[in-house]
């Protein structure tokens, strides 16, 4: 029992805390589309030695990344991405 309402009250805050994070998912999987799978694919957010751990963190690697493709996102861009990157690989609170 104590299972069971550990997992619906678990899945009563996933969408709470996707969000809390600012951004428009969608604009930022085209923007990242657009923009970052020149360099790398997604196996960069998924391989099991990453060093993003937070949202902070995968915020410091997006200004990185920006200034190696020479490309400046604005304030809402950033949002937009880290936003879907968040939603899609992350899933930091």
């Amino acid at each position: 029992m104590k299972r069971i309402v550990y997992a619906l009250l678990t899945l009563a805050f996933v969408p709470l805390a996707d969000a809390a994070l600012p951004g428009d998912s969608a604009e930022g999987e085209r923007l990242h589309e657009s923009n970052c799978m020149g360099c790398h694919d997604s196996g960069v957010y998924t391989r099991s030695s990453r060093k993003i751990n937070s949202v902070d963190g995968l915020k410091q690697q997006l200004e990185g990344c920006g200034h190696a493709a020479k490309k400046e996102f604005s304030a809402a861009e950033k949002q937009d991405i880290v936003k879907y990157l968040n939603d899609r690989f992350y899933h930091f609170p």
